[in-house]
């Protein structure tokens, strides 16, 4: 994934896709609804 698609995330040009969404919080090893900011806690219910 290049530099600009991420910016555009980061800025709110773009919403990344459900996809995407499970990418990121496997890499950074937190939810999903930490990553939409619907929590503060980034631990993983499993």
């Amino acid at each position: 994934m290049g530099q600009n698609t991420i910016s555009r995330y980061e800025n709110g040009v773009h919403e990344a896709d459900y996809e995407t969404l499970i990418l990121f919080a496997d890499y950074f090893n937190v939810s999903i609804d930490y990553l939409l900011g619907r929590t503060d806690n980034p631990k993983i219910n499993r």
